[in-house]
């Protein structure tokens, strides 16, 4: 049993699912949830905030600023509370209360903006924002997930070998992109593996980060409304994009099985399904990463109500409707 000092000392990185007998397709899972600030975002912080260390950018007046919809913040939030810094996560309205509610807890101020940018989403809104504050006091040292090297290099040292470890035959990886930290990451550590691996990047639908008109997305985690800055598009062999009906469907699907994840796991899980489905996979070694479990988003993936508002009594199938939360 480990014993630790500090909450970021610890992450369990070596848990799989095999998810074969919800998806119909061999299909293993790697839960990155289980640390305490509960997703795979802890990786990126860490290594973000280590780093700036080393390079004498935090201090002890330093207040971390960053833009997130969520998980990051968490991550940042619970690392600032233990080394003593100060953390404000500028956020917007499609944060889960339960988020909010929990970096407030750890002691963090949460800022949420309320316009749109240009391309329909926040993610502009909430990067002037923070260039504004970090304007007008020098005190204020924002890290930059969406630039930021440590982001994707956190997971070329740690997510990529915790994989190849356990899978060492790897066919195919499915890999949710967001600021792309995690697939950039993963895709360069497998580019010099001793066998060719397939890279599948998973976006929502509306989102612009690989290209396309831009939508609205109301499920955080997964999509960009501008194009990432660290993305490499000559590591991704294939993108598939995700309804957030199917993000939904996928969640509750594997949920009704005892498997309560997030928003960008559903997302994930949904386009592996798909891709296995259309091809050949009898002798396909498949990996998808959950990047959180679905605690967080009990009041919406999970709210009947908040899903039929939103896209309509036809986004439950009938077994959901069944069993619907009032």
């Amino acid at each position: 049993m480990p014993v630790i000092s500090a909450p970021y000392d610890f992450n369990q990185g070596d848990l799989f699912i095999d998810l074969e007998s919800i998806c119909g397709h061999l299909l293993y899972l790697k839960c990155e949830a289980f640390n305490f600030a509960g997703s795979i975002k802890l990786k990126a912080a860490k290594r973000m905030v280590e780093s700036a260390e080393r390079d004498g950018i935090l201090g002890p007046d330093s207040v971390l600023v960053e833009s997130s919809s969520g998980n990051l913040g968490v991550a940042l939030g619970m690392i600032a509370a233990s080394k003593g810094y100060r953390f404000l996560c500028v956020t917007d309205s499609r944060c889960n209360l339960s988020t909010r509610l929990l970096m407030e807890a750890l002691g963090n101020e949460v800022h949420i903006v309320a316009d749109q940018d240009s391309n329909g989403g926040f993610l502009g809104t909430r990067i002037e924002y923070v260039r504004a504050l970090c304007a007008s006091d020098d005190r204020y040292v924002w890290l930059s997930q969406y630039t930021n090297e440590g982001n994707w290099w956190a997971h070329y040292c740690t997510t990529g070998p915790e994989i190849a470890r356990q899978f060492p035959e790897l066919d195919v990886l499915f890999v949710g992109a967001g600021t792309t930290g995690t697939l950039m990451g993963c895709a360069r550590y497998f580019r010099q593996w001793h066998r060719p691996v397939r890279i599948v990047a998973v976006d929502s639908v509306g989102s612009v980060a690989f290209g396309g008109e831009p939508g609205r997305r109301m499920i955080p985690g997964l999509g960009m409304s501008m194009r990432p800055p660290l993305l490499d598009e000559s590591c991704v062999d294939e993108v598939i994009r995700v309804e957030e009906r199917d993000t939904i469907r996928m969640c509750r699907r594997m949920a009704r099985r005892g498997f309560l994840f997030g928003g960008s796991t559903g997302t994930v899980v949904s386009a592996a399904t798909d891709w296995l489905a259309r091809h050949d996979t009898r002798a396909v070694t498949a990996v998808a990463i959950a990047p959180d479990l679905g605690e967080r988003y009990l009041d919406t993936v999970y709210q009947t109500n908040w899903l039929q508002d939103l896209y309509g009594d036809q986004v439950l199938d009938a077994a959901d409707t069944a069993q619907a939360d009032t």
